[in-house]
């Protein structure tokens, strides 16, 4: 005997309703029309940089493989052409015409320290010095509007380019006298300072030097002003740290800058415990415009245990990102702290710094990789990026589970023929910079000599052995723009058009691939591909409209990514920024 026979009516017709009533129209937040959309959502070129037969490109010409988006709720609901897309608009719906603009999948830039864009803010800027002298002037200039015994802190010589004639303590110190200086140079691997930041610093050649780093003295003994590689932070560490608000103030300035620049997302490496702690402030506070990928430093051993007992983070819901770790084993190749197999060229009888003797906590970072964290560890020279693929394989032995992993090594950059194919066999991502090729190419080869300066910045022989590849700026480093960066990967040639012919053209990026690397290829080093790095239905609404096609340019025509410029940035489906001096979109 059926019983509760009114309780099944009222299910039935529940159910009846449900099979045959109309689905409710899906109403998007926001269309983008009218444009040329590269979708991205066909697979891989191949090794040598020959588009999958997927890809919309024939005859040698690409062809965008869409012309409008729609956005619901953070996520794209359709991509298509415009009437298939403008069938889905309602009254409520936002519309912007992009008038042709080219759109891409969102920018990331997997590799860049945004609150040092805020922190540049308060610093003397003299990366357009050409020598010692000049940088001097414009702390001098910038001395006088400042209290007397006020920090100033400047940042942006070329240790790199200067490398032959590294200054000392002299000039600053005759030319300010009233304020404690420090010099950080470009990459931050060399700084130098004036007698009286010694004096605050409590510095003197009785000091113990840091492991990794060198305090170069004179010929008594004392202190020159210059120190080089880990011994940077005993300057820095004693410059009045940053309160709270003000590490904050420097996010939100890096994140706007990074929303004009066309960014979606950054992966910022070495976050301590100060800086996540803003992150995560802003974070609860829905300040956070762009995805933030937060990579704990591995020199911050108390967050890194913190992190330790919690365990990675799973979900990808958040703004907010923390599951990855960033790791330091040698040092730069500019300032010669990069770690070789050999002699450096221009200084026999020196080969770097690494490992342990660079602070390299071999145990720990094997616990969080052990524990489910992604480890991205800094390694310039052959013999830090040997060394580092040593300590991985060591740990894979341990653990092969811990293959699977995505590690990196950050900046990849000087490696030994015999090491290619390992970054395959262990599945390591080599996370590079294209602007330092074309940064580094006037002294690079004096560091490393004809033979091993072909296994620097090989982007092209590492697709060639398998070896999976994320772009970025390692922004303060390097210039963030795009189109600098997209102009780099695609010619090996510098801002000023140089070598004519690129160098070590071999080694340079198809445009699909470039973008890719910032895209794409950036996804997946985050463990995100499922939700973005493409534009389709149902992933996340992060997209980029740029004011050139750059896919058909040769090298020929390449110089006019320099007049490029980022119309729209859209995070989450909200649009972060809008180009308001360009005719090419407009609100309907």
């Amino acid at each position: 005997m059926i019983k509760n026979r009114p309780l099944l009516a009222v299910l039935g017709i529940v159910v009846l309703g449900f099979l045959f009533s109309t689905p409710a129209r899906a109403e998007p937040d926001l269309i983008l029309m009218n444009g040329k959309v590269y979708t991205y959502k066909w697979a891989d070129p191949q090794s040598d940089g020959t588009p999958a037969s997927g890809a919309p490109i024939s005859g040698n010409i690409w062809e965008p493989d869409a012309q409008a988006i729609a956005i619901q709720g953070g996520r794209i609901l359709a991509v298509g052409t415009n009437d298939e897309i403008m069938a889905h608009r309602t009254e409520q719906t936002r519309v912007i015409d992009l008038k042709g603009a080219t759109v891409i999948p969102g920018l990331v830039d997997s590799h860049a320290h945004i609150d040092g864009i805020g922190a540049n803010l308060e610093k003397v800027d003299v990366s357009n010095a050409a020598n010692e002298a000049e940088a001097v002037q414009l702390v001098a200039a910038h001395a006088k509007n400042v209290p007397k015994g006020e920090w100033i802190v400047a940042r942006g010589w070329d240790e790199g380019a200067w490398a032959g004639h590294y200054p000392d303590m002299k000039l600053l110190t005759e030319k300010v006298p009233d304020h404690p200086v420090v010099m950080g140079s470009l990459h931050g691997f060399v700084a130098w300072c004036n007698r009286l930041a010694l004096e605050r610093a409590d510095i003197t050649g009785a000091t113990a030097t840091p492991v990794g780093g060198e305090i170069v003295k004179d010929a008594d003994g004392r202190p020159n002003g210059l120190f080089m590689n880990n011994a940077v932070n005993m300057l820095f560490n004693a410059v009045s740290a940053p309160t709270l608000k003000q590490i904050k103030r420097r996010v939100l300035a890096g994140i706007e800058e990074m929303a004009r620049s066309g960014y979606t997302a950054v992966h910022i490496p070495g976050v301590g415990t100060e800086l996540m702690a803003a992150l995560e402030t802003l974070d609860g506070a829905d300040a956070l415009k762009i995805r933030i990928y937060a990579m704990i430093s591995a020199k911050d051993e108390k967050l890194m245990r913190t992190w330790l007992a919690k365990g990675p983070e799973q979900s990808n819901d958040g703004m907010l990102i923390r599951r990855s770790v960033k790791a330091y084993y040698d040092g730069a190749l500019g300032s010669r702290g990069a770690r070789l197999l050999e002699d450096y060229t221009d200084r026999p009888g020196h080969r770097g710094v690494s490992g342990e003797a660079y602070g390299f906590d071999e145990e720990l970072v094997a616990e969080m990789m052990l524990a489910g964290f992604q480890v991205g560890t800094h390694a310039i020279g052959d013999a830090g990026n040997r060394e580092t693929l040593d300590f991985f394989e060591k740990v894979q032995n341990r653990d092969p589970e811990t293959k699977n992993g995505r590690h990196r090594i950050e900046h990849a950059q000087v490696i030994h023929p015999d090491d290619f194919s390992r970054f395959a066999d262990m599945k390591i991502i080599a996370s590079m910079e294209p602007p330092h090729a074309v940064e580094d190419k006037t002294w690079a080869e004096e560091r490393l000599g004809p033979e091993r300066i072909r296994g620097a910045y090989a982007w092209r022989t590492l697709r060639k052995a398998g070896v999976r590849l994320t772009f970025n700026s390692d922004l303060t480093g390097s210039d963030h723009d795009i189109f600098y960066g997209l102009h780099a990967a695609f010619t090996r040639r510098s801002k000023d058009l140089q070598p004519p012919n690129g160098w070590y053209f071999s080694e340079a990026m198809t445009m699909e691939e470039a973008i890719r690397g910032y895209t794409v290829w950036s996804a997946y080093a985050a463990f995100l591909e499922n939700v973005t790095g493409g534009l389709e239905a149902g992933k996340w609404a992060d997209i980029t409209a740029i004011s050139l096609d750059p896919h058909n340019l040769t090298s020929d025509t390449a110089a006019s990514l320099f007049e490029g410029s980022i119309l729209l940035t859209v995070v989450n489906g909200k649009v972060v920024y809008e180009n308001p001096n360009r005719s090419e979109i407009t609100n309907k």
